[in-house]
């Protein structure tokens, strides 16, 4: 595996630690308990080697993150901070022939409680600016530019959400960096303690948490931790993503973007364009016909690409809310006539629950077909595998409603519940909602994280998560 590391001094010496870690067996929490699974080692796993060095290395200066992150005004401090990574990644990127297929940005913990939203900085942390700008002078000058170009681009600084999770992913992109950010804390758990001795965080048990990483690197570094047995040859998915832009000043405007899940369970992110499609009447975000035709033509062609040529049979469109009659016209006039399609709404339903007699909730899998348009579908609940259910409360089940086209509404909830196996970005038995939703917040926050070019093109799944 080709990975890139970057960090300060004592992160890269902890990466070391960490990746030496997983390398060995790493014994359960609870013998004989199918909850907690030995972890045999990243080799034995996924038969592939990750090697304690790295195949590049980058240094960030611990004192001078320190000053960045600590800076009073919160926009310039995290867009320093963020530029002291994605400022030496892009220029290996430009200089070296090497080729990087994931970058692991280790992140003192300094960074993550000071890189998030509403963070503070405290009196004696707290250090000088280095422009003469704020928030309401950018504003200004975003809507009406100065005559002089450095303060146009201190403005600009004020764009990007303040989360350096999501402005790094964001300002990588448009030079397709994959992305892994992990907190030191989270390398070498033991070595960070309160006061009085307990653990600074409280993390999952070493097993559990070495598969749940080792999963995610391994996937993104282009690898598919597991499939489905049997998927349905030539079927798309796509979900529907929108996200309100936080620093836009119509308050209608939002980012869609689309994503694509393919029978193989690789997938695909589009960014569609920046428009009015959110209402504060009904509370719903809707494409016009004109757009959302766009948007799919973008994802038809991507298939093909995929695919030889070759058209899907069938198109699923899954979103959170009911679909218009104008996207639905627009998404029809650009798929294949053979190519059935159908558009499906999904969200959590609290309205039905469900008991059994016994000591154990209703098995996982459960659907029931209330009419041929629509059905619930119990995507959490006892697994007889695990021999537990995962959770605390009576699991309420997804509502799944075919609101435009024909479709077989068993065919739509298998099809939903073998979605909800195909997150690589942990290692969890199954997940309660499928992977075309499960991370439609995640991406919609890395498309309206900063200004990313309009131009930017179709990037795999990875690059967002």
């Amino acid at each position: 595996m080709r990975i890139g590391l970057i960090g300060t001094k004592d992160g890269a010496i902890r990466y070391g630690k960490w990746v030496q870690r997983l390398s060995k067996v790493i014994a359960p929490k609870k013998a004989n308990d199918p909850n907690h699974t030995i972890f045999p080692g990243f080799q034995a796993v996924f038969q592939s080697e990750w090697s304690e060095e790295p195949t590049a290395k980058l240094l960030v200066d611990q004192k001078e993150l320190h000053l960045a992150i600590c800076m009073e005004d919160r926009h310039q401090a995290i867009y320093k901070a963020v530029s002291l990574y994605a400022n030496l990644i892009t220029s290996f990127i430009r200089e070296s022939e090497v080729s990087i297929d994931l970058w692991i940005a280790v992140i003192p913990e300094e960074v993550y409680r000071l890189g998030r939203p509403q963070s503070k900085v405290t009196k004696d942390e707290r250090q000088q600016s280095e422009l003469l700008m704020n928030k309401k002078v950018a504003t200004r000058l975003l809507m009406q530019p100065s005559i002089f170009d450095e303060d146009n681009r201190a403005a600009e600084i004020y764009q990007y959400e303040l989360n350096f999770h999501n402005q790094l992913k964001a300002r990588l992109l448009q030079h397709k960096a994959v992305v892994q950010v992990i907190r030191e804390t989270t390398l070498t758990p033991d070595e960070f303690t309160k006061s009085n001795g307990m653990p600074a965080r409280l993390l999952q048990d070493p097993a559990t948490l070495a598969w749940n990483l080792a999963t995610t690197v391994f996937f993104k570094n282009g690898g598919q931790p597991w499939k489905l047995s049997s998927p349905r040859p030539s079927v798309c998915y796509v979900g529907i993503v929108f996200k309100r832009e936080a620093l836009g000043a119509d308050e209608n405007n939002a980012c869609c973007g689309a994503q694509m899940f393919l029978d193989s369970g690789d997938g695909v992110v589009f960014r569609g364009a920046v428009g009015p499609w959110y209402s504060p009447t009904n509370k719903q975000f809707h494409l016009t016909r004109e757009k959302a035709r766009e948007l799919m033509t973008l994802i038809v062609n991507s298939y093909r690409a995929y695919h030889s040529g070759n058209s899907p049979s069938e198109l699923f469109i899954h979103g959170k809310t009911h679909f218009s009659l104008d996207e639905w016209e627009g998404f029809r006039e650009t798929v294949p006539e053979n190519c059935r399609v159908a558009c499906v709404r999904i969200r959590e339903d609290q309205s039905l629950k469900l008991f059994r007699l016994g000591a154990t909730n209703i098995p996982r899998g459960l659907a029931w077909a209330e009419s041929p348009r629509k059905g619930y579908l119990w995507t959490k609940g006892f697994i007889p595998k695990l021999q537990t259910y995962p959770g605390r409360e009576v699991p309420n089940p997804l509502s799944i409603e075919i609101v435009r086209g024909e479709a077989d509404i068993n065919v739509v909830m298998a099809d939903v519940l073998a979605l909800t196996k195909l997150n690589y970005n942990t290692c969890i038995y199954s997940d309660g909602v499928p992977v075309t939703l499960r991370f439609a917040d995640t991406i919609g926050e890395i498309l309206t994280a900063g200004p990313i070019q309009n131009d930017l093109p179709p990037l795999p799944f990875k690059y967002y998560i």
